[in-house]
């Protein structure tokens, strides 16, 4: 039986609400502990989650042969490399300038597909692309794009969030062929699997088992925060509101995303609302619109796997 409209709705904006409130969650947790651990033990929390959510449903199954491999560059691509790159460049980039340029993946799945899939782009779409540009460099640098002249650009964090932003475009366009042969929340347990697995290895090799007991108590409620809700129940919430409602529909939920995180880094970290992060940010999202507008359904339905 499928889910009540109204529900999904609701499922759809309280995972987006906890999708943007994790990079302030992230930076709590960064405070006290590695990014290695902080992803390790989100991960592991969200493994079991998506597990119990699998099993419970009625959904569990094992890959085809050759289809391990496929899950395991997926895990690696989306989970391992993609939390290294956010984890890691949260050290020093705002939760809420990491939120506006993560908001441009879709400006990168257009143009992958136009240089890979050879799809074409309409000067609309060139003109959102262009204005993304724009808001991505009035945030990085805070208004100041004279910055740009000099060489700089922002933190390095901010250069390895904006690395992320592709990296999930790529993710995003291989895991087409995944759903359309495998339920979504069985082939994210997979993902998520192989990635905490990889994930292990830098882990145990780093001797982060022993920052574990260093942990003071805000920071296990971020990371907690981070396990069950963002890797855990979000993804349900978000899979639930994608068999209810069109994917254009609940797509446009993402839009909101960076705008939770504004206001809950605001309340939590007290980061200031720079009015040039504010304009940035504005034109991101009117660029990523106009990409969108043309073929929305299947570029917002394939960048469904927020972080």
């Amino acid at each position: 039986m499928g889910i009540n409209r109204r529900y999904a709705v609701i499922e759809a904006l309280l995972a987006v609400v906890v999708w943007g409130a994790s990079f302030v969650a992230t930076k709590v947790a960064l405070q006290y502990t590695s990014p290695d651990v902080v992803v390790w033990l989100r991960f592991t929390m969200g493994v079991v989650i998506l597990d119990i959510a699998v099993l419970v449903r009625g959904k569990f199954a094992l890959p085809d042969k050759w289809d391990w491999l496929y899950f395991a560059l997926l895990g690696f691509l989306g989970i391992t490399f993609h939390q290294w790159l956010q984890s890691n460049g949260l050290v020093t980039a705002q939760a809420t300038t990491t939120a506006w340029i993560v908001a441009t993946t879709p400006i990168f799945m257009a143009l992958l597909g136009w240089l890979a899939l050879k799809e074409k782009l309409s000067w609309l779409q060139i003109g959102g692309i262009f204005l993304s540009t724009i808001g991505v460099l009035l945030v990085v640098t805070r208004g100041d794009l004279s910055q740009l002249i000099g060489g700089k650009f922002g933190t390095v964090g901010d250069f390895l969030i904006l690395v992320s932003a592709p990296n999930w475009a790529v993710f995003s366009i291989l895991s087409r062929r995944g759903l359309k042969k495998y339920p979504a929340t069985l082939m994210m347990f997979y993902v998520m699997a192989f990635g905490w697995f990889f994930s292990s290895i830098i882990f145990f090799s780093q001797g982060g088992i022993g920052q574990i007991g260093k942990i003071p108590w805000d920071g296990w409620v971020g990371i907690a925060f981070l396990g069950v809700f963002c890797s855990g129940l979000a993804y349900i919430f978000w899979y639930d509101a994608l068999q209810a409602l069109p994917a254009a529909q609940t797509g446009a939920f993402l839009y909101l995303e960076p705008v939770a995180t504004l206001i809950v880094a605001a309340l939590i970290l007290g980061e200031h609302l720079f009015l040039a992060a504010m304009i940035g940010g504005a034109l991101i999202l009117a660029g990523v619109w106009l990409v969108n507008r043309k073929n929305a359904g299947w570029k917002i339905k394939d960048t469904a796997l927020p972080d």
